[in-house]
């Protein structure tokens, strides 16, 4: 695939229509761990919230072995839309990184409740190094949150 048709694909999620990405998504994902990169640039351009949380969606399966990711996913945590911000709390639990806590402790005190309560779930997945109680936040050991195929079951 060559930059013309990444930028191509790219350009698909910036609308609010869930088959346009799940087609985008499906060539750009061949890349690999390199697709990062191209959706961390086009990220600020894309306009459509659900454009954005679909970018951060896909990013989120490489938020350990992606420092672009990972910076993907701080910078969302600052997004307008909610979901958004959800998808952004997802990726800095699932990174399991001790350095994005300062920055979801930030988000403690933002004016909507729901992304205090991702914050804090994302706050409690990393100290407990258990990516699965971003999801689990009852930590009721029956919910599981299986990003790649080898993500161990508590």
């Amino acid at each position: 695939m060559d930059d013309a048709q990444i930028h191509h694909a790219l350009k698909m999620f910036d609308t609010a229509s869930t088959s346009a990405h799940e087609a985008a998504w499906a060539s750009l994902k061949l890349l690999g761990p390199s697709v990062v990169p191209f959706l961390a640039e086009y990220f600020p351009h894309t306009k459509k919230a659900q454009g954005r949380v679909a970018l951060i969606f896909h990013a989120i399966q490489f938020a350990r072995e992606s420092e672009a990711a990972f910076k993907l996913g701080l910078l969302a945590l600052n997004d307008k839309a909610t979901l958004v911000r959800y998808r952004a709390c997802g990726l800095c639990a699932y990174s399991l990184r001790k350095d994005a806590i300062p920055h979801l402790e930030r988000l403690l005190k933002h004016a909507d409740g729901k992304t205090v309560d991702d914050a804090r779930a994302a706050i409690d997945a990393i100290g407990r190094k258990n990516h699965h109680y971003f999801i689990d936040r009852s930590h009721s050991n029956s919910t599981f949150w299986e990003v790649n195929p080898e993500d161990v079951r508590y």
